[in-house]
């Protein structure tokens, strides 16, 4: 028998069902209509987080639901360049490879860490620190980058400083890490700890206030600029910074930048990997005013002050994102020698620093040449490179060398350096290639200097000169009190080194020009 109203309520059923069926498609549907708006520099990200992909994209469609543009471009700008950044961190271990139980963060103070750190080694005498790399991409998590995406706006949009713009927001303000540290959620704590500056900024204005920075950091961080540290932490994280209260230049500029981004200024480590001009290197600040002007700070010296007191090798600037004219952006790290120039994320600020120029550099002819050359620079006793070129014909360009600085063109094959021409001694005006003249020679004089050369009794002296490797022209010992040595024989237009048998490695190269002066580098 035919029931109209049985009919009407499998009609409805039916509707219901079709309408469900439909939502549920649809609800499929959504997360891959967002994920096809994702910018393919995301999407391959995305791809290369493994496991931790749901977390990337729950920090990503949390940014879509706040609908702000700002905020979706800012997330989008921290997952397409995570790829190439992680953490050098460590932990102890004992004799069987078990981790030992330790974080100095869980104490009160640094010096009750140590107390407790001497406690436990008491107990295993023979612990060890383990390395470990954590790769960003596959380990934050999606709570992280949405507090540190809200704390950074929040930094940014109250600022004393009302002219960042979004560009250096995202480069400068908007990262959750300086460098290579550990990965330690500071915005609040931080936020907290330094909101001072922001008053001070806007009752004395930005330059009048950077001092006070200064001042407040030699009250409570010390700098321990000779520390080495024993644990195989190159850069200390944030929350450890404020925890130790010391370090060297580098985890100081990292602590200045963790500061001024906490308060929403834009600010960037600069590292001088070599000095040209005296041994090691160095790092420093940079910092954009109300005026968008980059102001140049240097908080790990006694005095503070914006210029450099000499000659780096090369100032590069850390950034967040991938430089598509760096090295590593198309070479394989392992043709490429350890250090900064294995990295994607800078850019050449040398220029910013010092005077520089352009130079053209003759290579020695060879049948199979390297496609790539590096620039050289003496530090330590050794030569290391700084900056690369491309080679063409037997030459070569630097960019951006420091005048009134000696370079050597060097090739890195199998982790070895070779020359790949004679030095070139960038002047003022012109650069000059020494290579060393044996036919005509000369007599040279060596003589004591006030604070920096004083011969000692039982010292062996060697007068070198560069030939493709540092040959000896001459040894003497010093067996009674003398203020001048004379070596004879020693060639023109060449490189010398001055070595004492003592040496701390701070000698440094010079040349000696035709009026008989001696030039050092």
């Amino acid at each position: 028998m035919y029931d109209k109203k049985t009919t009407k309520i499998n009609i409805s059923q039916y509707s219901v069902l079709r309408i469900s069926g439909i939502l549920k498609i649809v609800f499929f549907l959504i997360p891959l209509l967002i994920q096809a708006q994702y910018p393919a520099s995301v999407e391959t990200n995305l791809k290369n987080a493994g496991t931790n992909r749901p977390e990337l994209e729950k920090a990503l469609q949390y940014a879509y639901k706040t609908g702000d543009d700002q905020k979706i471009k800012a997330m989008q700008f921290l997952i397409a360049n995570m790829d190439i950044h992680s953490s050098s961190d460590y932990y102890w271990e004992d004799t069987k490879g078990n981790k030992i139980d330790y974080n100095e963060l869980d104490y009160p103070d640094f010096l009750q860490a140590q107390t407790a750190f001497a406690a436990i080694k008491e107990k295993n005498p023979d612990i060890k620190p383990k390395p470990v790399i954590y790769k960003d991409i596959e380990n934050i998590k999606s709570e992280f980058l949405i507090e540190n995406l809200e704390n950074a706006f929040k930094a940014w949009r109250s600022s004393a400083v009302k002219t960042t713009s979004f560009e250096d927001f995202c480069e400068y303000i908007l990262p959750y890490r300086v460098s290579v540290e550990p990965i330690q959620d500071w915005r609040s704590t931080y936020a907290g700890k330094f909101k001072w500056i922001k008053d001070k900024i806007t009752a004395r204005g930005f330059q009048a206030a950077l001092p006070y920075v200064k001042d407040d950091q030699d009250i409570w961080f010390v700098n321990n600029w000779k520390e080495k540290r024993s644990e195989p932490l190159p850069r200390l994280g944030s929350l450890q910074l404020l925890f130790r209260k010391q370090g060297p230049c580098s985890d100081i500029a990292s602590m200045n930048v963790f500061t001024m981004r906490s308060q929403g200024i834009a600010a960037a480590v600069n590292i001088i990997p070599f000095w040209a001009t005296a041994t090691e290197g160095h790092y420093t600040n940079t910092f954009f005013d109300e005026n968008k002007q980059m102001l140049n700070c240097d908080y790990g010296t006694k005095d503070f002050r914006q210029n450099l007191a000499r000659e780096p090798a090369k100032v590069i600037r850390l950034t967040y994102s991938k430089n598509p004219e760096t090295l590593a952006s198309f070479e394989d790290i392992s043709n490429i020698p350890k250090g900064f120039l294995q990295q994607q994320n800078y850019i050449d600020v040398t220029n910013d620093f010092w005077e520089t120029t352009t130079v053209k550099c003759p290579l020695y002819p060879t049948a199979i040449q390297p496609k790539i050359v590096y620039a050289t620079t003496f530090n330590g006793l050794a030569w290391r490179p700084f900056w690369w070129g491309k080679t063409d014909k037997n030459e070569t360009v630097f960019t951006k060398l420091c005048k009134q600085t000696v370079i050597i063109p060097q090739y890195y094959n199998n982790g070895k350096l070779t020359p790949a021409g004679a030095p070139v001694v960038i002047g003022n005006t012109t650069t000059k290639v020494l290579q060393p003249d044996l036919a005509q020679t000369s007599e040279v004089v060596i003589a004591e200097k006030e604070k920096y050369l004083k011969f000692k009794l039982g010292i062996t002296y060697q007068l070198l000169y560069w030939d493709n490797k540092w040959k000896i022209l001459g040894k003497q010992t010093v067996t009674s009190p003398i203020t001048e040595m004379k070596f004879e024989k020693v060639p023109k237009n060449a490189l010398f080194l001055f070595l004492a048998g003592d040496s701390k490695g701070l000698e440094r190269p010079f040349i000696i020009e035709d009026n008989g002066e001696h030039f050092w580098f």
